[in-house]
């Protein structure tokens, strides 16, 4: 499936910078926003166009219209609506409980409230996690998408993950087809969302990212070249405060644009072995650490000699002293275009408008669960 909001890639004209804000350390979580994005056709006038002003129209609205590499993915669209009643690790009506079903199903939630998970949530194929209309936060543990397709993860929370090797959401091995839009993610002992072990077309839209050190890994060694499969798109997300990996890629393809990238502890953005990373129209800008691209050496056990990535930016924007830190001899023939792999996304000029939007439209929201017309087509 295709995307039908309409928008296509679009040139831009240079862009003014703007009087360097204050330097941010970990702010608290803000008061829940009231709003969500507007729709651009109700604002004529606007000057900023955002995705996806029409998946909350209708439940599965959401279903099939991600932006990016994970494009293609239908979550539980051709199932029935799951009502998860209970906030419990485990048991009838609890998240778990949905998630280990077979069936296609679409995740709902009739309960706000934190679940604490005791080990992880594995997720299988065909699952649609729709926190729409409510607030959900997971906490202990996370979400795993273990050898599963076409899962959505929409609308959540996700804090206090502790114990080795807990990311909020883990995806491997082998999972593709997959779309996290939406959630907030802080403060868990591995990394928030970690893509890696050959999982593939997925896309992380609309995320809030805070109160973390290694955000988010794709590619987890340079030994796994079977990792050159991995595509992952990124766009519109808020890194706000994080120290590092925003991403750090190692063999994958990834497309970052219109995220808004903030005081950052060691760099923005990591090229390692082999990775192709395309940098479009975001917003990098630095708190005391001021290089935002970094480059490191390994080698894949199938080379001859060890390499680091390659990262092209394009018409990024480079705030209170940032430097791009790009490396200039080379590579960029070598390295992927989007519009290889579909074509039309969302993008927009890195302007103070669209910093300010991702400021507040980012992570979870509070809007209600649209109505489910679907099923009576």
């Amino acid at each position: 499936m295709g995307n039908s909001h309409g928008h296509h890639h679009r040139k831009h004209h240079r862009f003014r910078d703007k009087p360097a804000p204050p330097t941010y350390n970990y702010p608290p979580p803000p008061p829940p926003p009231t709003h969500q994005m507007a729709p651009t056709s109700t604002l004529p006038m606007s000057p900023i166009s955002l995705p996806y002003s029409q998946v909350d129209c209708t439940l599965r609205a959401l279903a099939g219209q991600a932006e990016g590499f994970g494009r293609l993915a239908i979550g539980g669209l051709h199932g029935p609506v799951f009502y998860v009643t209970s906030l419990a690790d485990d048991g009838p009506g609890s998240l778990r409980d949905a998630c280990r079903k077979k069936q296609p199903l679409w995740i709902v939630f009739e309960v706000s409230g934190t679940i604490e998970l005791r080990s992880y949530l594995n997720v299988s194929s065909y699952k649609t996690v729709d926190g729409r209309g409510q607030r959900i936060k997971l906490t202990g543990k996370g979400l795993r998408l273990k050898e599963c397709e076409h899962v959505i993860i929409c609308n959540l929370e996700f804090e206090g993950g502790r114990g080795p090797d807990v990311d909020g959401i883990q995806i491997k091995p082998n999972s593709k087809h997959i779309w996290i839009d939406r959630c907030s993610l802080r403060d868990y002992d591995d990394g928030l969302i970690d893509i890696t072990r050959e999982s593939t077309d997925i896309t992380v839209s609309r995320c809030h990212f805070s109160q973390h050190d290694k955000t988010m890994l794709i590619g987890a060694d340079p030994s796994h070249v079977g990792d050159r499969c991995i595509r992952v798109t990124i766009h519109h997300c808020f890194f706000d405060g994080t120290r590092q990996r925003h991403p750090r890629v190692r063999f994958g393809k990834v497309h970052l644009y219109n995220n808004y990238t903030r005081n950052w502890g060691i760099y923005a953005v990591c090229a390692s072995v082999e990775s192709q990373i395309y940098s479009q129209c975001n917003i990098y800008e630095a708190g005391q650490k001021k290089v935002a691209f970094k480059y490191l050496t390994e080698k894949a056990p199938d080379r001859e000699v060890a390499t680091t990535g390659v990262i092209r930016s394009e018409d990024d924007l480079f705030v209170t002293g940032t430097q791009a830190g790009l490396m200039v001899e080379g590579g960029e023939h070598s390295l992927f275009h989007p519009s290889e792999f579909y074509p039309t996304w969302t993008v927009e000029a890195p302007t103070d408008t669209l910093k300010q939007v991702l400021q507040h439209c980012t992570g979870w929201q509070s809007l209600p669960r649209p109505a489910d017309q679907a099923l009576a087509a």
